[in-house]
């Protein structure tokens, strides 16, 4: 086996928000952390590690190359909240009982100062995941595996100063690591749900009886990517921010990648590839 994967275990310090689309004048909120946003706060932060003491770390130059070696040698699934410090999942985001549990909102405004009032049209709330349950007080944490090939740059120290998502100027996304990943026993991932293939890369999974999917799969070609086979579920087009060839952060849309959601039913028996950024497509 040319690769070894790790179970993470993360808790949640602060409001965590994950964008995924704006309703009216709220912001809301991806009950999970995607791949990409995984592949992201790890960039920034072995980037900016790399390249500490030498200045600030605030040019594309720097960034893009470590970004293609955490893609090369790294794969993710996502990661999901839970209330159990050892990673299960009991309540998952497509549960009925998960969004009075994990989610909420948080309301704002400009104000116009000589009125003392709201300035009229800033009003917006972001959806978020709390770091608490909301109806019994429970510490959230965030469990996920990662697979790494030799040669890999230094994730695991990465992971011990992370922060996911937006608004993390705020102080949003916080999150620690639960003592040290847990090497792969083997065993199915996700209590069961899934077995993986230990010589292929990138890793491939195979789904259990009634499983869901647990990241986006590609329902349409995508260049050279392949749609999975035997799912249904709601599909919805994937879309993130790019920096553009001039080194612009997040001025360009990338390319819609139309998509199964997570929570979508697997056929017993489909088997996935986990591609770039965490989405999966077909062997």
């Amino acid at each position: 086996m040319s690769w070894h994967a790790h179970r993470v275990v993360l808790r949640l310090r602060s409001l965590m928000h994950i964008g995924q689309a704006k309703i009216g004048n709220v912001q809301r909120t991806r009950p999970y952390v995607t791949g990409r946003v995984l592949w992201g706060a790890l960039t920034l932060r072995l980037t900016r590690d790399r390249f500490h003491g030498q200045g600030p770390a605030n040019r594309f130059e720097q960034y893009n190359p470590v970004g293609r070696e955490v893609q090369d040698y790294l794969a993710f699934t996502y990661f999901y909240p839970t209330t159990n410090r050892d990673g299960n999942v009991t309540c998952w985001s497509w549960d009925e009982g998960f969004p009075p549990r994990f989610l909420s909102t948080y309301a704002s405004t400009a104000l116009t100062y000589p009125q003392q009032s709201a300035d009229e049209g800033t009003l917006h709330e972001v959806e978020f995941i709390s770091p608490r349950t909301l109806d019994s007080g429970e510490q959230v944490y965030l469990v996920g595996y990662v697979f790494v090939q030799e040669g890999a740059p230094a994730w695991q120290p990465a992971l011990r100063r992370l922060q996911l998502g937006g608004e993390r100027g705020y102080g949003w996304g916080r999150v620690d690591l639960v003592g040290d990943p847990d090497p792969w026993d083997g065993k199915p991932l996700f209590d069961g749900r899934y077995t993986v293939d230990p010589d292929a890369w990138p890793p491939v999974l195979t789904a259990g009886e009634n499983a869901y999917l647990l990241a986006h799969a590609l329902a349409a070609e995508f260049g050279e990517r392949k749609p999975v086979q035997g799912v249904q579920g709601e599909i919805e087009p994937l879309v993130g921010r790019e920096t553009d060839p001039d080194g612009r952060f997040g001025v360009q849309v990338s390319e819609a990648r139309i998509c199964y959601a997570p929570g979508s039913k697997v056929v017993e028996g489909s088997r996935f590839r986990i591609g770039p950024y965490g989405v999966w497509e077909a062997v």
